[in-house]
């Protein structure tokens, strides 16, 4: 340190200010200057790659998770594959409504293929680190297929909503060249949706402890480690946004079935209603799971949880909704049950069929 000096006029504190115009630079010892140089820029540095806590929270269960995933992962790419291949073979299947449950399986299929394939190795490897650029592919690729998962499940709402309420019109409002502008702008919507999810995320600095208390580049435990003043802006903004959405397709889903009741029950006889009925059952049953278990996570009371239970819900919406969904569009859509039994068990059992 230097020696303390007092000065007697304002011309030698001037010449003073002159000549050492940064007195903690200038007579601060090396390792001082050092540290505060490598502090600020800490402060100013990014994370470069995240550490996926995920599971270590269940060492022992690992492994029975890991068959327990990989088998629920296998059937539902299984089934979503045969739903697909039936849809493609049967050509009494090519209509609208197939066309969108076809489209619906392939987002599923790449939905799962964002996170699953991942969170699988991880629960066989003690290397849990995911680099900046992959948590952020992780992220939009996660966004824009759920998204687009969504908006097909309400267009698949508005069909019915045609087939029942307007069925005169149908042909002329679900024609080819109409469902097929519907596929895509859900599918530019979703990638739309998971752009500016994924930009306003990764804008922010992440210059605190790396650690995601998950198995996947998912939002929320991803935001608790951003610093800076934007951040709750930033939480704010992008919540708003997907609850907006979220909650928009929810309810054009809802008001296009309150009109397919209201005319359902004015049907006089029961057969007619049991049968218009059954051809919406499958898709309301799937957007039941699908926004039931998107609320259990999204829009939980916020309040004291432990970290463990966040990640065990997760699970829920990323493995255990698309292992739903092939299921209940296989048993409880009739005319799909009875193509696939004509186009797979034929080749298997003839005598059968």
């Amino acid at each position: 340190m230097p020696p303390v000096i007092l000065y007697q006029n304002r011309a030698e504190i001037g010449w003073w200010l002159t000549t050492f115009p940064n007195p903690v630079a200038d007579f601060s010892p090396p390792c001082f200057t050092a540290g505060v140089a490598s502090m600020q820029g800490a402060n100013r540095s990014a994370v470069t790659e995240f550490i996926l806590i995920g599971f270590s929270a269940f060492p022992r269960l690992q492994l029975m998770f890991f068959l327990l995933f990989l088998l629920m992962y296998l059937f539902a790419l299984l089934g979503n594959l045969l739903i697909m291949t039936t849809i493609w073979r049967e050509r009494s299947l090519h209509t609208p409504m197939y066309l969108f449950l076809c489209a619906l399986s392939i987002s599923e299929i790449l939905y799962t293929l964002a996170i699953i394939p991942r969170m699988l190795a991880d629960l066989l490897s003690t290397h849990h680190t995911i680099t900046f650029t992959a948590c952020g592919s992780q992220m939009f690729f996660s966004f824009a297929f759920g998204f687009t998962h969504s908006f097909l499940l309400t267009v698949m709402g508005y069909d019915r909503y045609v087939a029942i309420c307007h069925p005169l019109r149908y042909n002329a409002l679900m024609s080819p060249h109409g469902c097929a502008c519907l596929v895509a702008w859900s599918w530019i919507g979703g990638s739309v949706m998971g752009m500016v999810v994924t930009t306003a995320v990764f804008h922010l600095t992440f210059c605190g402890p790396n650690e995601i208390h998950h198995f996947a580049c998912h939002m929320p435990p991803l935001l608790k480690l951003a610093c800076g003043k934007n951040v709750a802006v930033v939480v704010m903004g992008v919540g708003l946004v997907c609850i907006t959405v979220l909650l928009g397709c929810c309810l054009l889903i809802l008001l296009s079935y309150a009109f397919i009741v209201s005319t359902v029950l004015r049907i006089p006889s029961a057969e007619g209603r049991h049968k218009a009925f059954s051809t919406c059952a499958s898709h309301l049953m799937v957007v039941v799971v699908h926004y039931g278990f998107a609320s259990v996570i999204y829009l939980k009371p916020k309040g004291p949880h432990s970290l463990e239970g966040d990640t065990l819900m997760g699970i829920t919406y990323t493995v255990l909704t698309p292992f739903l969904s092939p299921i209940i569009f296989s048993l409880r859509n009739k005319e799909l049950k009875v193509a696939m039994e004509k186009t797979f068990l034929s080749k298997l059992y003839p005598e059968k069929i």
